[in-house]
C-alpha cells in the first residue's frame, strides 16, 4: 500500500482498527496505539533496533496481535520545514518497511516532539533514567495523538 495523505488514513483502514505511531530513531522505535475509535494514544513499547529484518519481525508481530489497520511515522523535520537526514532515513525506513506490511501509513511532523515530551515528564518529577526508559514511546504517542486530533475534527 502507497504511502497517504494524513488525512485520508481514518478512511483507509477498517471499522474497530488501531493505528500504531512510531518514532523511529537510529537506536530505537517507540511504539504507541490508538484506541479502536481512534481518539486516545497510548505509549506501547520501544523496540531497540537491531537488524531491519528483526525490527520488522518484531513490527508485524505487534500490528497482528493488536488489529493495527494503519500505520503513522513521525518524520523528522527541521525548524524551518526542511528534510535532512534524518529524515530521509525516516523515510527509506518506511519504504522498506511497507514492502513487509500491507498497510496504509502516513507521515505526521514530529518537530519538538521529544523535546515537549521531556519538558513535560521532568514537569511530573520523573528521573533522568526512568524518562530515557520511556521517551521513545511517549514521543511515538505524542506523534499519534497529534494526528488522531486531527483527523477527528470535522471537515
Amino acid at each position: 500500500m502507497p504511502i497517504c495523505n494524513p488525512s485520508d488514513l481514518k478512511q483507509l483502514i477498517e471499522k474497530g482498527e488501531r493505528l500504531m505511531g512510531l518514532d523511529v530513531g537510529t537506536k530505537t522505535i517507540g511504539m504507541a496505539l490508538s484506541d479502536a475509535s481512534l481518539l486516545v494514544a497510548t505509549p506501547f513499547d520501544t523496540i531497540r533496533r537491531t537488524r531491519f529484518r528483526d525490527d520488522v519481525k518484531r513490527l508485524i508481530a505487534e500490528i497482528g496481535r493488536h488489529k493495527v489497520g494503519g500505520l503513522v511515522v513521525g518524520l523528522p523535520v527541521s525548524l524551518d520545514g526542511s528534510e535532512g537526514p534524518r529524515a530521509q532515513g525516516v523515510r527509506q525506513f518506511a519504504r522498506n518497511l511497507l514492502e513487509h506490511v500491507d498497510l496504509p501509513l502516513a507521515f505526521w511532523d514530529e518537530r519538538l516532539s521529544t523535546a515537549a515530551v521531556e519538558r513535560e515528564m521532568i514537569a511530573a518529577g520523573l528521573r533522568r533514567k526512568r524518562r530515557a526508559e520511556i521517551i521513545d514511546k511517549v514521543a511515538a504517542a505524542y506523534i499519534l495523538q497529534g494526528l488522531l486530533d486531527r483527523i477527528g475534527r470535522p471537515g
